[in-house]
């Protein structure tokens, strides 16, 4: 299933160390690379580049990221971890 990723989109990383976490989509680079960050060890600052055939898009976009990266393209570290968590708690995890 070929999806583009959304900015604000929660993925979950397949390959890696950080492998079978959650994290949120902050940045497109180009059609196969995006910047990702979870707010706790992967913060806004230092996001990970990573290749779109190593993640798993989930099909939720938080709102909250999208708006703020979208008015001042940032978002806080804070708003990230809440994103992950309200999705976790959605898929009941």
């Amino acid at each position: 299933m070929e999806t583009v990723p959304q900015i604000g989109q929660i993925v979950k990383v397949l390959r890696g160390k950080g492998e079978g976490e959650y994290a949120v989509v902050i940045g497109i680079i180009d059609a196969r690379t995006v910047l990702i960050a979870d707010g706790g060890k992967r913060r806004f600052d230092r996001p990970k580049k990573k290749n779109v055939l190593h993640l798993e898009l989930q099909p939720f976009i938080s709102p909250e990221v999208a708006g703020s990266m979208s008015e001042t393209g940032r978002v806080t570290n804070a708003k990230l971890r809440y994103a992950i968590q309200k999705y976790m708690q959605a898929k009941g995890e």
